[in-house]
């Protein structure tokens, strides 16, 4: 399973020297006491580490440059306890590489009527503190993320649970390695991407390999490594020989584990976290990777059909997101255009990510009309139901842009006998046509990533880290 490292978020507390070591004494107590809270709650995914109290222009630039120097950081978390005069924040705030959450609370969470005095005034001055803080960020035009509300809240410790996953992502986008086999199909346009922009924009490195080398690496494995990979799978997931002789079945299943294990390896090699593969590029390979593919995902693997290198960075990128819990690369495949029924039913050849699953997915083995090759393995199961979101990434002129939609997920209406692939029902929620023609007007394709986890909010503040458009269908 492909991890994520440990990071964690530095937290600095803004005041000034006019109130006194004591008051900021006291803010400091606060502030640790905040974060001790936080980091105790078991709401968030990753530590929060308190830094200082920042009074000076100088000391906030020293932060922020050791905020960007250090690997751990994933990003910064600012309060505004007190009035903190936002010129000292200029410089630092400018140098700041990392993903900053302005968190908009005070420490008491109501009024203290029959006790407040002048004293408590200058240590709760959030209420004004944090608007002279925002305003030089919204002049900076930093576009950070900004969670309002008492810390102590379960509302307020998502929302920054749900940034700092972001957040991670984020950083993590930059050690993307995506490894393309072959070409992207012919004719196609909308899976076609600039490489150089990629890097530039999302950190993604996107290096191409001719499948011959892919080849080798998967002649390479053993025999013995492939038996304990079919007792694996074994124990995971239903296997069904269904028409094909005892023989054929193993033998489809086994080339499926060789190619499973062969990429694995040359990714693992090459420090790959997503890959592409190309139906019209299979030369060597007995078998278009299916079941092979699928268990990849499982892995944490961004994966792109096609060659579709946008899409394979991008379902990596939401897997970390996610905690790759039940988000997949997703197509568009076919339509309901029945009143009361209208719907989307997504799926693909063959490769569909397990993790969105409402059953246990059974191992099957048939024909594949597209491709020329022998009949592959796969895994096929029938998607969930809930409040899901589809997104997929575009490239213009001008630019990446994130386009995306909030769904209802379902379940077909019925089986699918003749169809024996992974499959996902959907509706968006502003409507079938509505939803369909703004997302074709801006240019969405028809690979997609499809998030049961993931919110349209997680989603823009992504696209805003990058600083790139993201268009909601809402």
């Amino acid at each position: 399973m492909l991890s994520v490292p440990a990071y964690e978020f530095w937290f600095v507390t803004g005041s000034q020297f006019l109130y006194g070591e004591e008051q900021l004494k006291q803010v400091a107590d606060d502030a640790q006491d905040v974060v001790k809270k936080l980091n105790t709650s078991g709401k968030l995914p990753y530590k929060i580490v308190f830094k200082d109290v920042m009074t000076t222009a100088d000391g906030i630039t020293k932060f922020m440059k050791e905020a960007n120097y250090n690997d751990n950081v994933a990003g910064v978390i600012t309060w505004m306890h007190t009035f903190s005069p936002a010129k000292n924040w200029i410089r630092g705030t400018k140098l700041l590489q990392k993903p900053l959450l302005h968190l908009a609370t005070q420490h008491l969470d109501k009024i203290p009527y029959s006790t407040i005095d002048f004293d408590y005034m200058n240590l709760n001055q959030s209420a004004h503190g944090d608007r002279e803080y925002g305003y030089i960020n919204a002049r900076l035009r930093k576009n950070n993320k900004i969670v309002y509300g008492y810390w102590g809240d379960e509302e307020v410790q998502k929302e920054i649970a749900c940034w700092e996953d972001v957040a991670v992502a984020y950083n993590e986008s930059f050690k993307i390695k995506i490894c393309r086999f072959g070409d992207t199909m012919r004719n196609v346009a909308v899976t076609e991407l600039d490489k150089v922009e990629a890097q530039i924009t999302l950190g993604w490195t996107i290096d191409y390999y001719g499948v011959g080398d892919l080849v080798e690496e998967i002649t390479k494995v053993s025999g013995s490594d492939i038996d304990k990979e079919y007792k694996a799978l074994q124990a995971q997931y239903t296997l069904v020989q269904g028409n094909n002789s005892t023989d054929k079945f193993e033998h489809s299943v086994r080339v499926q584990l060789k190619e499973y294990l062969g990429i694995k390896r040359f990714l693992e090699r090459g420090g790959y976290t997503a890959f592409t593969t190309n139906f019209e590029d299979l030369h060597g390979l007995e078998q278009l990777p299916g079941l092979a593919s699928q268990l990849l995902m499982r892995d944490g693997y961004g994966f792109g059909a096609e060659g579709d290198g946008k899409s394979a960075g991008l379902s990596r990128l939401l897997k970390i997101m996610a905690h790759n819990e039940r988000t997949a690369f997703m197509e568009d495949y076919t339509l309901d255009l029945r009143k009361g029924h209208e719907a989307i039913l997504g799926a693909h050849m063959l490769e569909v990510d397990p993790s969105i699953a409402s059953e246990k997915p059974r191992v099957e083995v048939h024909p594949l009309d597209i491709g020329g090759k022998g009949d592959p393995a796969r895994l096929v199961f029938t998607g969930s139901e809930g409040d899901a979101i589809d997104v997929t990434l575009s490239h213009f002129s001008d630019g990446f842009k994130l386009l995306s939609y909030p769904v209802t997920g379902n379940k077909p209406e019925e089986d699918t006998p003749h169809l024996p692939v992974a499959k996902q029902l959907w509706t968006p929620k502003v409507g079938l046509k509505e939803g369909s023609i703004r997302w074709i007007q801006n240019g969405g394709g028809h690979h997609s990533v499809f998030s049961f986890v993931l919110t349209e909010e997680q989603i823009n503040d992504l696209a805003g880290m990058f600083g790139i458009e993201s268009i909601v269908i809402d």
